[in-house]
């Protein structure tokens, strides 16, 4: 009676877990590790804010001499 009919096997349905259970092992690596996603996304975030402060020093010093040098050539 039960010979025809086709199904998923309890072997199968095992090993589908466990490639489950190791993809989500190598993902949660990739993303937590010493390496992973969010260390480097952090390390990004720490170089975008140095860089930022960088450039708005060197635009306060481009501004400060502009306004010398606008002040300094027009007569008053």
């Amino acid at each position: 009676m039960f010979k025809g009919q086709k199904g998923i096997t309890l072997v199968a349905l095992v090993v589908t877990i466990i490639v489950l259970i190791i993809l989500a092992g190598v993902s949660i690596a990739l993303v937590l590790g010493q390496d992973g996603l969010i260390s480097k996304t952090r390390s990004g975030r720490d170089n975008y804010l140095i860089a930022s402060n960088e450039e708005h020093g060197m635009m306060t010093n481009v501004e400060t001499w502009a306004d010398g040098y606008v002040n300094a050539t027009l007569p008053h």
